[in-house]
């Protein structure tokens, strides 16, 4: 029988981790379209962060102007479907036959997500192969999702292209580096000296560290320049570009007017690609299950690591969260809900 309190992480008001405690609340039940989920391990992202955060100041429009209207914070999660609402199926290749059932281990993205249970879209969902654990799993929705929309869709990656990740060794630096490598790129990283050589580690074949070397124009050309923290102005980044090159504009933390902070580049790079040589493109992730498919079939697969840095309990979430705000993590960081996550 599913239980009516759980134990969630709750965001008290807008700021840092003081801001989080674990608390009992009451279980959420499965909708249409939906399956409840017991949730055995989740993975903060930077979307966390900004949403613990309250920035930039317009998303308070949607979320509450002085605190989060849903306290319970977090998007992406791996766990077992414990019940499963009415007409709960869905288009997914994730769901092999078009739904879930009970028993069925899954991953995907769901709003207040860090907590014991979760109702979860189906269609944000898709089916865990039995050979990759749910901490790897729980890794990938938010933050291998952006990456894999990143290199096949928006940069449109080919086998031969030289490309630049800014950011490399991050949540979604780490996996762009990885998916452009499997597409046939010829990859260079640009990443603390910290964490030169994780990202090596992950197939690129040079790694720039942006302390030493701070301008792109010395970082060589590429085909395509991917930036997920640099927040350089559009004109700088564009200086490490062929000719005819793609720029793509994922994110930066720290740019931009308090009003729409990093979000101002992509908006930017939109009015300016039709008037300059380049391509310039913004990245904003389109959270679906068939993506999610393919990235657990390329983790089960080997061509594809979660690259998660540390597993950690519950109790230990605000240090983990703590250490992405400080871009301390090589990878990814995921916090166990249950003491068993094979």
């Amino acid at each position: 029988m599913t239980s009516t309190t759980m134990r969630a992480l709750v965001q008290h008001g807008y700021g840092g981790v003081e801001q989080l405690s674990l608390e009992q609340r009451p279980a959420p039940q499965a909708g249409r379209g939906e399956v409840l989920v017991r949730v055995h391990a989740v993975s903060p992202d930077s979307g966390t962060i900004h949403l613990l955060r309250g920035s930039p100041l317009l998303v308070r429009a949607a979320l509450g102007a002085r605190r989060p209207r849903q306290p319970i914070i977090g998007l992406a999660f791996a766990g077992v479907v414990e019940a499963v609402g009415a007409a709960a199926s869905g288009t997914s290749t994730g769901a092999l036959d078009g739904s879930f059932a009970v028993g069925d281990r899954v991953a995907g993205t769901a709003p207040a997500a860090f907590a014991d249970l979760v109702a979860a879209p189906v269609a944000r969902l898709a089916r865990v192969p039995d050979t990759v654990q749910l901490s790897d799993a729980a890794a990938l929705p938010v933050s291998a999702g952006t990456a894999l929309q990143a290199i096949r869709d928006a940069a449109k990656v080919q086998r031969g292209h030289r490309v630049l990740i800014i950011g490399a060794g991050g949540g979604v630096g780490n996996y762009l580096v990885q998916l452009a490598v499997d597409a046939g790129a010829s990859v260079t990283g640009v990443a603390s000296a910290a964490k030169a050589d994780f990202v090596r580690s992950l197939g690129a074949e040079h790694v720039i560290d942006y302390r030493q070397h701070n301008d792109p124009a010395q970082w060589g050309a590429f085909d395509v320049v991917i930036d997920t923290a640099d927040g350089r102005p559009l004109h700088v980044l564009r200086r490490a570009l062929v000719d005819r090159g793609v720029l793509a504009i994922v994110g930066a933390d720290h740019v931009g007017g308090p009003l729409l902070e990093g979000n101002d580049r992509q908006l930017r790079a939109l009015l300016l690609d039709p008037w300059v040589r380049h391509r310039l493109v913004g990245v904003m992730q389109r959270e679906n299950g068939d993506d999610l498919a393919r990235l657990l079939e390329l983790v089960a697969s080997g061509r594809l690591r979660a690259s998660v840095e540390e597993v950690v309990p519950v109790d230990e979430a605000e240090r983990s969260i703590q250490r992405l705000i400080e871009r301390r993590v090589q990878g990814k960081t995921v916090i166990a809900f249950a003491d068993d996550i094979a």
